[in-house]
């Protein structure tokens, strides 16, 4: 199927080759694999992955489990490292983790016994221990508040709903700035209601402030609203990026209008043919 909007990069292209763009991509991954031994012999996740990353993209991560998303995520994050090949950042190979990459978990990895405010002043303090408290103190208001729960900030996290935890690790990841904000499927335990208001609150952040996302979803329409490009994987083992899809809708996006779109039923389509026909799961029962 010839998709006439989108860039469909077949394997092996890195993002932004298309476009013909000469200077070092802002985030490489570049020849990846990661293989993990077992008592069966070496078991294979990640096999030659390449992956070309430009600052401020806002990049979505699909595909059916067990293909390796959390795997290269956790690469780019320096949780952990790649058996070949190499992730760098802005020229950089990425070793451990660092402030510069922050995460965003599906469930939430707040402090329970402390507050919201608390949760998020650790973070600042650990990263900036030089500031001024009375700053640190006021990045943290405003993250806070950047994300409506200025008045929830004496919380605790069991005082509050799922989706004002995940407010606050979002506020959490960026008050301290990093270059690259990694998602790993933050709303997935969500409700649809609450998990529409937070896509659209990450968006309207996001826009602001333009910092560098890489995100894991299972949700295509998750996908088609908030990315700049879907990154689809094959299954795995010996898991690869099948296909890059470019999201041309223009920003600030309305849900409404994407959705009236034809074209956003177009990129569904064939993102769903992707997932469900050409790389099909093999798992039965």
């Amino acid at each position: 199927m010839n998709n006439p909007r989108t860039n469909i990069n077949t394997l092996g292209i890195p993002l932004g080759a298309a476009k013909g763009k000469s200077r070092q991509p802002y985030l490489q991954i570049k020849d990846v694999s990661k293989v993990y031994p077992t008592k069966n012999g070496p078991f294979t996740v990640l096999d030659g992955v390449n992956l070309d990353v430009a600052q401020g993209d806002f990049i979505c991560v699909i595909g059916h489990s067990g293909c390796g998303k959390s795997t290269l995520l956790n690469m780019v994050s320096g949780f952990s490292t790649p058996t070949s090949g190499q992730v760098t950042l802005e020229g950089k190979t990425i070793t451990k983790p660092g402030p510069d990459r922050m995460v965003v978990f599906q469930n939430y990895a707040l402090l329970p016994w402390r507050t919201a405010f608390e949760n998020i002043y650790m973070a600042v303090d650990a990263v900036y221990p030089n500031k001024p408290t009375a700053e640190k103190r006021a990045i943290v208001r405003d993250h806070l508040a950047m994300v409506g729960l200025g008045d929830a900030m004496d919380k605790k996290p069991p005082q509050l709903s799922g989706g004002m935890r995940q407010r606050v690790s979002i506020a959490r990841a960026l008050a301290i700035r990093p270059k690259v904000l990694i998602l790993d499927e933050p709303f997935g335990a969500l409700d649809a209601i609450t998990k529409e208001e937070l896509q659209e609150e990450l968006l309207k952040i996001w826009n602001e402030n333009r910092c560098t996302v890489l995100m894991i979803t299972h949700d295509i329409d998750e996908a088609l609203f908030l990315s700049d490009k879907l990154v689809m994987m094959t299954n795995g083992p010996h898991a690869k990026i099948g296909e890059v899809m470019d999201i041309s809708f223009p920003r600030p996006r309305d849900r409404a209008r994407i959705m009236e779109d034809p074209e956003y039923y177009k990129l569904r389509n064939y993102a769903l043919d992707f997932l469900f026909n050409r790389y099909a799961h093999d798992d039965v029962g």
